[in-house]
């Protein structure tokens, strides 16, 4: 189980590490909203004849539930990537990803002031371990440049952005028990719907792009590899280990989108960058062996170890 959970969220940080790419190489061959907009409506042609059967049998589920179905897919699909490419208009990507990097934080309160889930001191240290990975990473391995960072309209935004995308991992756990399929579509449909204003607002403004032969491999890119495969299996990791657990993994998209830089844009490979995928890497293991060694723990043992001790109980699985 674990190992199968490890794929599926190593397999989505290295989408969304490309998706970061896709970011950058998108810049005057498609504008953001048209972007957000154009991915889902690809997406949602895709994932139709994949579950339409489906989702006409988990109809009166979907119909039952579709508030926090749609929830999620404004919170977790559209407005987070809307805010996020705001920002990046404002404020710069070193701040941005020092910012995303307060999401596992972010998990973890917010599964202990809703669910009452805790974690031991370890994964606590493997979280801040992933932490400085990010930031090392963020600023080129010269921490000075932190002494330089500015906060500006970009950063208080981005920060929503990291608010939604949290609330949307801790919310996988109110999603109703339903086919995959079935709650891709759904989910991908509230995503496409919920962009619109946005799309038809940058063409109002008269500040949309149409997208060219660049800007359509982008779109196809994000459509398949960020906004359906990965999603998938990130939920699926969700299920599989929890969201404490699996949050921690999105410390490695700044890792990856910065190794895939260097593949794909051309950037130089620097010594930094190794050592922070070992910080990140390492992190997520020393959190990840203390959250098996916990989960393996019978629940009327953990509940014992748990009395009087504010956070000495392992992850939310």
């Amino acid at each position: 189980m674990h190992r199968s959970a490890y794929i599926f969220l190593l397999l989505t940080t290295l989408l969304w590490g490309g998706n970061s790419v896709a970011g950058k190489l998108a810049v005057d061959h498609v504008s953001p909203m048209t972007l957000v907009f154009l991915r889902w409506v690809l997406a949602v042609a895709i994932l139709l004849p994949i579950g339409w059967r489906t989702i006409q049998q988990d109809w009166p589920v979907v119909r039952r539930h579709w508030f926090v179905l749609a929830a999620l897919g404004a919170s977790g699909f559209t407005l987070f990537n809307t805010i996020f490419y705001t920002a990046l208009n404002y404020t710069t990507a070193i701040n941005v990803s020092i910012e995303q990097a307060a999401m596992p934080v972010l998990i973890i309160v917010a599964n202990f002031i809703f669910f009452r889930l805790r974690v031991s001191w370890a994964q606590i240290a493997g979280v801040v371990l992933t932490i400085a990975g990010v930031i090392l990473t963020a600023c080129h391995g010269d921490p000075r440049r932190l002494l330089t960072l500015e906060l500006n309209f970009g950063d208080a935004i981005m920060l929503v952005a990291v608010v939604l995308y949290s609330g949307y991992t801790v919310g996988l756990r109110l999603k109703p028990v339903m086919r995959w399929q079935s709650l891709m579509l759904s989910l991908a449909v509230a995503a496409l719907i919920t962009s619109l204003p946005f799309f038809l607002w940058e063409v109002a403004a008269g500040k949309a792009v149409a997208p060219d032969a660049r800007g359509w491999t982008v779109i196809v890119y994000t459509a398949i590899g960020a906004s359906v495969i990965s999603q998938v299996t990130y939920i699926r990791g969700n299920e599989l280990i929890g969201a404490n657990r699996a949050g921690l993994f999105i410390n490695l998209v700044p890792i990856f989108g910065t190794l895939l830089s260097v593949l794909i844009v051309g950037e130089t490979f620097q010594l930094y960058q190794a050592l922070a995928l070992v910080l990140v890497l390492g992190g997520i293991a020393l959190a990840e062996y203390s959250g098996r060694k916990m989960a393996m723990i019978p629940p009327s043992r953990r509940a014992e170890q748990q009395e009087g001790a504010t956070w000495a109980a392992p992850s939310d699985r």
